[in-house]
């Protein structure tokens, strides 16, 4: 009786998205996919991403923070303050820009101004 053939393995790699941001086009398109999505948490993720790209110690000195405290924000147990945000955003060479548009799938009606 003959064995069964065993199958090849599979090698995978770590894949590190702060790898691929080369331009500051990569990182305004990847940090914009993010904000659409409307996951803060992916939101969070991506900056960190593009703050490693960037050079954490670089990034958190433009920011006015410490590294760990930075690394900590941005971690996946993290949860930054609107503030520190931006100042990773400035940080990092990027802005927010608002635009009008679709009304989010999480929201059924549009917000109106509170009356008098």
């Amino acid at each position: 009786m003959s064995k069964p053939k065993a199958k090849p393995k599979i090698k995978t790699m770590a894949w590190d998205a702060a790898a691929f941001l080369k331009t500051d086009e990569d990182i305004a398109h990847y940090l914009e996919a993010a904000f659409e999505d409307g996951d803060p948490t992916l939101v969070v993720a991506v900056l960190g991403d593009i703050a490693r790209a960037k050079g954490m110690s670089r990034v958190a000195q433009a920011a006015g923070l410490g590294r760990e405290s930075l690394y900590k924000a941005l971690s996946t147990e993290g949860n930054p303050e609107f503030a520190t945000v931006l100042k990773v955003m400035r940080a990092v060479g990027l802005k927010f820009k608002v635009t009008t548009g679709a009304i989010s799938k999480r929201r059924t009606k549009p917000i109106t101004p509170a009356g008098p």
